[in-house]
Order: structure tokens, then sequence, then C-alpha cells
């Protein structure tokens, strides 16, 4: 790993980061590692993954299945992981740590589903809708003139709190490390 000063590494590039998260495997670890940001053993990590892969209990995996998903942590995720410095491997003990980069990647690991609703175009929406209302409420435009100008600033102003705070409680629970799984899988339930 490259450093930029004494103990410190170079940031990733987004490339680098992409290319590490994205495959679900590696995103799944990051999830286990968020919900306790301590070491885990190469086991338990196995073990969670594969419940989460084959939608099951951890007492649900079967032995191949926990197989599968050990080796190829193992033998590709985890070095590569290890490599790009999201998390200490060591393959001897099979002990896997979090880095300060782990809590890092936050921003590349919020899930954007393809029906996400675009907060963006509403809040678009709600500009534009304000300064409608201030060009009509100038030019005396009837019936908007029936309430009083404070009366709509209390309304558009009550309307853009509520939206944003909607927009947050929604953006908190797809937030990797939130719940006990994965946004990838808890969305849409």
């Amino acid at each position: 790993m490259k450093m930029d000063r004494p103990g410190r590494p170079n940031p990733l590039s987004k490339g680098e980061i992409f290319e590490v998260l994205r495959n679900q495997r590696r995103r799944y670890v990051l999830q286990f590692l968020k919900q306790d940001d301590r070491p885990v053993e190469l086991g338990d990590l196995a073990q969670q993954v594969a419940a989460w892969e084959y939608e099951t209990t951890l007492e649900g995996v079967t032995p191949e299945q926990r197989k599968r998903v050990y080796t190829t942590l193992q033998q590709t995720h985890l070095p590569k992981m290890d490599t790009a410095g999201i998390l200490r491997f060591d393959s001897d003990d099979g002990v896997i740590e979090p880095t300060d980069r782990t809590s890092d990647l936050n921003v590349y690991l919020e899930i954007v589903p393809g029906r996400e609703f675009a907060w963006r175009e509403l809040y678009l929406s709600l500009g534009a809708i304000g300064c409608a209302l201030v060009a009509a409420l100038w030019l005396g435009i009837y019936p908007l003139t029936m309430l009083s100008e404070l009366a709509w600033a209390g309304l558009l102003s009550v309307t853009i709190t509520a939206t944003a705070a909607a927009h947050i409680y929604y953006e908190r629970n797809m937030r990797v490390g939130h719940g006990d799984e994965p946004p990838e899988l808890s969305y849409g339930r």
C-alpha cells in the first residue's frame, strides 16, 4: 500500500474502490465488519455471508455453502481487500480486521436501487414551486392572494422540512452497517 506521508495511506481512487466493491460478496464482508467493528474469524464471516447469499439463517447454511464462500473469501476476496488496505487479513490465523479505510467507504456503499425515489428531482420541484409562488404573490394572482404571504412561506417551509426529514430517515435505512443484513437484501421487503 502506497503512503502519502509516514503512516498514512494514499487515498484510493474511485476506480480502485469500485473495482474492489463491484463484487457482492466483498460488500457483504464490509457489512459484517461494520456491524461489530472488531476483528472477526474467517469461519464466522463465511457463515454469515453464506446465510445472506442463500437467504437463510445461520443455522440453515449447509456445509457445502459455507465451504464455497469460505474458500473464495480466503483465496480471492479478502486478499484483494487487504491489498487495497480496506481491511487487514491474516491468512495464517484467519482473522479479518477493519481499518480506517473500512469506514471511509460508506459513500460508495449506499444502495441506489433502480426504483429509488429521485430526491434531487423532488427538491428541484419544490424550489421551482417556491419561485413560482413568490412570483405569483408578487404579481397578486388570485386565488393565491387569499392566504397571506407569511402563511405561504410557512407552508413552503414546513413542506421542505418534512421532505428533508423523510429523506434523512430513508437514507439512514439504506446505509451499510445499519441493520442486521446488507441493504441489498432488505430493500424492497
